[in-house]
């Protein structure tokens, strides 16, 4: 069955799926290409009659995640310019329901809305209305140029909630209840949106997974991209650039970017310019905004046992890597008797998902007033390929998507539907309540939600991990 919608810019036609109304390939901007290539977003065009909104549409121009990633992760590529859409899901037209905005991952250089497992249908069903957002990758987005603006990622990234501000409510939801949440590199962004007053504006709740507010110095930035440039043989300008085939483009930023990330080497991100970003994000975090914040247990997982990077790190290379990172000695010695019988590279890989994401949690919930911040860890460990409690294991929970094939490349064949109907409520409360079901930070408690096959609130959560930073 078909549903028409009208919207600011014209009307469009959707679905209705299993009861609940879905509209794919929304444009919320106009093709960033051509004259706006480099530019911040522009308003999409209006158009006469019914636009179809039926299929995905094309996604941010990006390679494929590298093996063996490539076989855990979901991706999807649709070719064509006008990649700025976002796929919507809604139980109905009529009131004014809370709104969930969703930011994916992928280090800023892959990932897209079209990601089976980012399907809304659940959270439709539970009375939610859903968006999942595209938003420039690679050097489209995140590369630093003296003629364009920086951060276009994160500008795009606000022109999709100014839509959602101005037409959500045509679909049946609350424009003054509106939810963002996103993972890894989306919510790393997320973070830094919550200290933007422009975005801030168009948001009320953040939900943080395995992320946090950061941002690099233009410096740096700058400087993976003179490496791209030289790689392509043209000034580092966005000029140049925009005259260069994408598919040049993506094989010199595949090239330049193949160590970045955990592994070291040039980063594309979120950037400090002094003006959308004014200045370090973790300490502009709004501190009126509810939210909810968390990553895995094991983050590190997913990058060092599908390569068998856990194997190959000896003790030696280990503890050199600790004192690159600036780990002191007795930190490394703590962790080796909180983890006895665990390999090195095991060790390293707790340290480092502790020092970026479990400290960096802590020390937002501490800073922020008391009430206003709630913390949960992801136990659960997954047989799959070892995976354990990796980066990107909460998602196909969160989202109730178990059941789809796609899940099971990190969570295997049985995982525990009970854990998944646990998380997805919790999500759900909070966007509707701002309550996710269990005690606020406070700096007395320390309350912190463990999700595990039994889930528990476990007060001043590895307190011990904890003291061995101080």
């Amino acid at each position: 069955m078909e549903i028409i919608v009208e919207t600011r810019p014209g009307k469009l036609r959707g679905l209705l799926e299993d009861g609940v109304a879905v509209f794919r390939g929304v444009p919320y901007a106009a093709p960033p290409f051509g004259e706006l290539r480099f530019r911040a977003p522009e308003p999409p065009p209006p158009w006469e009659g019914v636009r179809d909104a039926l299929a995905n549409g094309p996604t941010a121009a990006k390679r494929g995640y590298r093996p063996p990633l490539d076989e855990i992760l979901a991706e999807v590529a649709i070719p064509g310019e006008d990649c700025l859409n976002l796929n919507l899901w809604t139980p109905g037209l009529d009131g004014r329901r809370p709104v969930m905005v969703w930011i994916h991952g992928g280090s800023n250089r892959n990932g897209s809305n079209a990601v089976p497992l980012y399907d809304g249908s659940a959270f439709a069903r539970d009375g939610v209305v859903m968006v999942a957002i595209n938003y420039r990758l690679g050097v489209e987005g995140w590369a630093s140029f003296p003629d364009a603006p920086d951060n276009r990622g994160l500008l795009d990234q606000i022109a999709a909630l100014t839509w959602v501000r101005e037409n959500i409510e045509a679909f049946g939801g609350d424009p003054d209840n509106v939810t963002v949440f996103g993972e890894s590199a989306g919510a790393i962004d997320l973070g830094v949106l919550l200290g933007i007053p422009a975005a801030r504006r168009l948001l009320n709740r953040a939900i943080i997974q395995s992320g946090g507010p950061a941002a690099g110095h233009r410096a740096a930035v700058r400087k993976a991209t003179g490496q791209i440039a030289r790689r392509l043989g043209v000034p580092a300008t966005a000029a140049a650039f925009a005259g260069v085939d994408q598919e040049r483009l993506l094989d010199a930023q595949a090239a330049v970017m193949s160590r970045s990330g955990l592994a070291g080497g040039p980063e594309l991100g979120p950037v400090i310019d002094g003006e959308l970003v004014a200045g370090p994000p973790e300490e502009n975090v709004d501190p009126e905004v509810e939210v909810l914040i968390g990553h895995t247990t094991e983050e590190y997982r997913l990058w060092f046992v599908p390569t068998g990077g856990v194997d190959r790190m000896g003790p030696l290379m280990a503890r050199v890597a600790m004192l690159k990172m600036g780990v002191k000695g007795r930190v490394w010695r703590g962790y080796k008797a909180l983890y006895q019988g665990a390999k090195p590279g095991e060790v390293f890989g707790l340290v480092l998902t502790d020092r970026l994401v479990r400290l960096a949690n802590r020390r937002l919930a501490e800073g922020r007033p008391i009430g206003r911040t709630w913390l949960y860890e992801f136990a659960w460990r997954s047989p799959e390929r070892d995976l354990g409690a990796a980066h990107a294991m909460e998602i196909p929970f969160v989202f109730d998507a178990l059941a789809m094939p796609e899940s099971r490349w990190m969570v295997g064949e049985n995982p525990p539907q009970g854990l998944a109907d646990e998380m997805h409520a919790a999500w759900v409360r909070f966007a509707t309540t701002g309550e996710p079901g269990w005690p606020a930070w406070n700096p007395s408690t320390r309350p912190t939600m463990v999700f595990d096959a039994e889930s528990a609130v476990v007060e001043d959560n590895r307190a011990e991990v904890h003291a061995l930073w101080v």
